[in-house]
């Protein structure tokens, strides 16, 4: 295997004393995706939170051990002192379960962040807008009404429009956190064709509980058990239907 996208060494999670995540190690392939699968409750999203530090956005999270991730060809220690905060998550975006869009307009979607986080001028924002949402397949759908509010989209499109304003920041790394959930078989359909797409540009790592979507597109699968034990699951297993439930089932 390749040099790690990300390797996690030693891994706990604790919210208000109790641990999420206990002293978990493993390492994610670039490209992918990789699949971390697992019952619910598990602490996928813990974990995933962990590699770009959302889980300090609660105040009762304590992190301890190491998290190290590739960027621009270098390792990088995730909770080192000389690594910003929001130059890390800017590097390794984030698409959630549900979709947060804001309550603006779709352009205003993607050019907020652009402006907060990289000083783009509008002409760039507007031109780095455009791209995206044609990287989505959004564009042909949202470019007359650009200015109308992001909220009246469809579920499926507020999802993609999601997952375009984290592409807008050039991340190396996607983290998703259940992106289909939520999405009718359609709208589901067409975030996993991205997600086939985007492989080829950025290391994927996605939380899912569907194993039909871990057969169809994944390239590595890991288990998550009670957030105490990572198992990984072979190709001949992850892309068999019998033997992925067999596996499963002894696993969690």
């Amino acid at each position: 295997m390749t040099s790690p996208a990300i390797r996690i060494e030693h891994l706990s999670v604790h919210f208000s004393g109790k641990a999420v995540i206990d002293n978990i190690s493993m390492a994610v392939p670039s490209g992918g995706p990789t699949f971390l699968l697992g019952r619910s409750g598990s602490g996928k999203t813990t974990l995933l939170r962990a590699v770009n530090r959302l889980n300090e956005c609660f105040s009762n999270c304590e992190t301890q051990g190491k998290i190290e991730v590739l960027l621009g060809g270098e390792r990088v220690d995730a909770y080192g002192s000389s690594t910003p905060v929001q130059t890390l998550r800017q590097r390794i975006g984030m698409v959630f379960q549900n979709p947060n869009v804001l309550p603006m307009s779709i352009a205003r979607n993607i050019s907020l962040p652009l402006e907060a986080a990289l000083s783009l001028s509008a002409s760039e924002c507007q031109d780095r807008v455009e791209q995206v949402l044609r990287d989505v397949y959004l564009w042909d759908e949202v470019k007359d009404r650009l200015s109308s509010p992001a909220i009246a989209l469809s579920g499926g499109q507020q999802q993609r429009l999601c997952l375009a304003r984290a592409l807008a920041l050039q991340p190396e790394i996607l983290l998703l956190d259940e992106p289909t959930a939520s999405l009718d078989f359609r709208a589901a359909q067409q975030i996993e064709e991205l997600l086939l797409e985007l492989k080829t540009r950025h290391t994927l790592f996605v939380v899912s509980h569907s194993l039909g979507q871990a057969m169809r597109l994944a390239e590595h699968v890991f288990v998550l058990h009670e957030g105490k034990r990572v198992e990984t699951l072979p190709p001949k297993v992850f892309r068999n239907s019998e033997a992925l439930l067999v596996a499963m089932g002894e696993l969690i």
